[in-house]
């Protein structure tokens, strides 16, 4: 069975990937090009690694199977199927590269598929993202957009082939009252989300990266001390736009564009609840 490490490639192509673990692990964190098709349901795990614990693997493995039989197995092939089919050079893992992933290929192989698994699974992925994540993993000398509120920063970093938006990464404006409607990635998800940008950024050959003037946290979200350290360790850009230009650009980003986002959500009772959303943040 055909496995892979090239991490690097599959961050860069953005390569569709199959998370075979549990939905419970796949909610904690996992990968932007990945979509959770899991082997086991949370039960269905829940069961076999109490089975593990009292009986060990041979036991645990034959009450997985027994429990991922029939019609199940059947359909949670085909979704498999289905996936790869819209997706090619798609890649599967699990949390270790092992059973669950291994399982998954050689029931995709009695059905004519020939799929790669990730070696070493999530964890390996994982570290890898982590890893380009230090500050002395970076190459591209950081120049650092800074701002009185309403400045437009987010607005000109957008229009910059070179830049990375790190709020847009936390779905957050980086403020007090920054929410958006859609929740915030969970701590994990926005590490491996800014790994995969700074390592496609770093790709391009670029020789500078703009970013926007950040604290450590955006939202409830927090960037990695060591590389928030690098992003401040070289020049500055202020942006200086008069107060009433800020002014236009806080209500149209935080009041109108709130409004339409909310209608957009929720139809004719969207303003009613962006009412009662900002009465309560």
């Amino acid at each position: 069975m055909k496995t892979t490490n090239n991490f690097k490639n599959i961050v860069i192509n953005e390569t569709p990937l199959i998370d075979v673990r549990a939905p419970i692990e796949y909610n904690k964190g996992a990968f932007i090009s990945s979509i959770n098709l899991p082997l086991m349901n949370d039960e269905e795990r829940h069961l076999v690694g109490i089975d593990y614990k009292k009986s060990g693997n041979a036991s645990a493995t034959e009450l997985g199977y027994e429990l991922v039989s029939g019609t199940i197995k059947e359909t949670r092939i085909q979704s498999w199927v289905d996936f790869i089919k819209s997706n090619k050079n798609t890649i599967l893992y699990c949390f270790r590269g092992g059973s669950r992933s291994k399982i998954s290929q050689e029931w995709l192989a009695n059905v004519g598929i020939d799929i790669s698994r990730i070696e070493g699974g999530y964890k390996a992925f994982r570290r890898y993202l982590i890893d380009s994540l230090a500050g002395d993993a970076q190459k591209a000398r950081p120049v650092i957009l800074s701002g009185y509120t309403g400045s437009g920063k987010t607005i000109l970093l957008n229009q910059v082939k070179t830049a990375i938006d790190l709020e847009g990464i936390a779905n957050h404006r980086g403020s007090a009252f920054g929410n958006y409607i859609d929740p915030q990635p969970t701590q994990i998800n926005f590490e491996n989300n800014l790994a995969y940008k700074l390592i496609q950024h770093s790709n391009t050959g670029y020789n500078h990266i703009v970013l926007e003037d950040e604290s450590r946290n955006v939202g409830r979200c927090f960037i990695p001390i060591d590389l928030l350290d690098y992003f401040r360790s070289n020049d500055y850009v202020f942006l200086d736009v008069p107060l009433h230009g800020r002014v236009d650009i806080t209500y149209d980003d935080y009041v109108i564009s709130s409004q339409a986002s909310y209608k957009e959500h929720f139809g004719n009772e969207g303003l009613e609840k962006w009412y009662d959303y900002i009465n309560t943040s």
